[in-house]
């Protein structure tokens, strides 16, 4: 039996619930608990949509950033925010934003005018986290109490839960020592709280937990690959399973690596890193767990079921109950569901798919691997047709654009003239100034400016 997983599921909302009501709360048109019960409200809405999976993430849900989240779970805030005595949302958005959501506040007069954290891309994607700090002294202090209560939450529905962390080495490499000193050096002194977590969590009932290691599939030096070990070896004594997650690329010299740390169970890219699988295969403790991610995380078209049935059926065949399937990574980078495109042309919304239209292809791939393809023939017909129309589209191939390549000749690459007859041509042609400039339009801003526009826009200005 293949077990059918997801690494992550949007936030925001398919109508962007969650954006409206964080700028609601910012600006003190509604209140903190309006806010938290609208995000139990989308807690609970993701987790049926992702009814009928065995395993169902827990914790990917944030108001801000997943790793805010989780310095905030360390107990490794900014310096600067230590003295807030307010609440702790509000100080969680002081990290984020600068200042604190609203309203009077209880806080020290050390406090005020608190800097927003830095803002960076989450790997290649265009996901920007909250730059975790550090410095020579950074202490850790775990508070769980967010992922316990999505956990509770989730336990309460019936959901079968598997909740997400990123990893202690991947947080370490993503922040930045703001002292210049070696980060790797905070690694020991962090261990012992994801330890605390992960006791924490088997506590409560939980069997899996994901930990989120992107990091690997970059390029490690001896000492952050050694670091990967030291990481590991300390946390298999915990009485949790764990499922070492990677994504955005292929694992290349870190598959070794990755095979044969002491976790449960690895999830790999196989969109990005289909030919790394078969080897990684070799590589893998036959009692380990490998989760392929095989539905594109990252891009918003349909997944050709057939082509990735026709590739997994022998793995599974091989791997048995050892083989998971999910999506490449977290669904947090896709559009939540395209049946709320209502002005989406016909055609071209037939050859999408959103989060939750994702899903449902991991649920047919999951059905064909566990009762044959028999049980999904209507569906695997459908997704064929699909796929045919858009590759026999004139959208996809226009004629004309076809006829035109078809007519390209060696002669196309010679000029006809040379430079100093074509630059007094275009200089007839152009008329342009001496110094020729143009702009995308970000000029530096300045009160003056800003007037200028107003006055002109109410039409005391020409």
């Amino acid at each position: 039996m293949t077990t059918i997983h997801n690494l992550g599921f949007p936030r925001i909302g398919a109508r962007r619930e969650l954006k409206f009501a964080l700028e609601s709360y910012w600006k003190g048109a509604s209140s903190r608990d309006e806010l938290t019960a609208l995000g139990a409200q989308l807690r609970q809405r993701h987790w049926q949509d992702q009814a009928g999976l065995d395993l169902v993430p827990v914790g990917d849900f944030s108001f801000y950033d997943q790793v805010l989240d989780m310095s905030f779970l360390l107990g490794n805030l900014p310096e600067r925010v230590h003295g807030f005595h307010g609440d702790m949302l509000d100080n969680y958005f002081r990290v984020a934003r600068g200042r604190s959501a609203q309203g009077p506040e209880n806080r020290s007069a050390c406090c005020g005018g608190v800097a927003a954290g830095e803002m960076t891309k989450w790997f290649d994607t265009n996901y920007h986290y909250i730059v975790p700090e550090f410095n020579a002294a950074t202490p850790f202090k775990l508070d769980a109490t967010r992922l316990l209560a999505q956990l509770a939450e989730a336990q309460a529905q019936g959901v079968k839960a598997k909740p997400v962390i990123i990893g202690p080495v991947t947080y370490l490499a993503i922040g930045k020592a703001k002292d210049g000193s070696n980060k790797l050096a905070l690694l020991e002194r962090l261990l012992p709280v994801y330890a605390e977590l992960l006791d924490t969590l088997a506590a409560q009932g939980v069997e899996w937990v994901q930990i989120d290691e992107p990091i690997l599939v970059t390029e490690l030096d001896a000492d952050w690959q050694h670091a990967f070990n030291t990481a590991y070896h300390h946390l298999k004594a915990v009485k949790i399973k764990i499922l070492l997650a990677t994504y955005f690329g292929p694992l290349q010299e870190n598959a070794y690596l990755a095979a044969n740390l002491p976790v449960a169970g690895l999830h790999v890219d196989a969109i990005n890193d289909r030919d790394g699988v078969q080897p990684l295969i070799n590589l893998l403790p036959t009692h380990k767990v490998l989760s392929l991610g095989v539905i594109n995380g990252r891009n918003i078209w349909k997944t050709d079921l057939t082509a990735v049935l026709d590739w997994i059926e022998p793995l599974a065949q091989r791997l048995g109950e050892r083989l998971w399937i999910a999506p490449s990574c977290s669904l947090l980078h896709v559009p939540v569901d395209l049946d709320s495109e209502q002005k989406l042309d016909p055609e071209v919304k037939s050859w999408l798919a959103f989060a939750l239209q994702k899903l449902g292809e991991l649920r047919v791939l999951g059905k064909a691997l566990r009762d044959g393809r028999d049980a999904v023939q209507a569906e695997l017909a459908a997704n064929a047709a699909a796929l045919a129309a858009r590759r026999a589209s004139p959208r996809v191939h226009n004629p004309a654009v076809q006829a035109a390549v078809a007519r390209i000749g060696a002669g196309l690459g010679q000029r006809e003239s040379t430079h100093a007859q074509r630059a007094a041509q275009q200089a007839a042609h152009l008329k342009l100034p001496a110094y020729p400039t143009t702009t995308i339009g970000s000029f530096p801003q300045t009160a003056e400016i800003r007037h200028a526009r107003s006055e002109f826009k109410a039409g005391r200005l020409d």
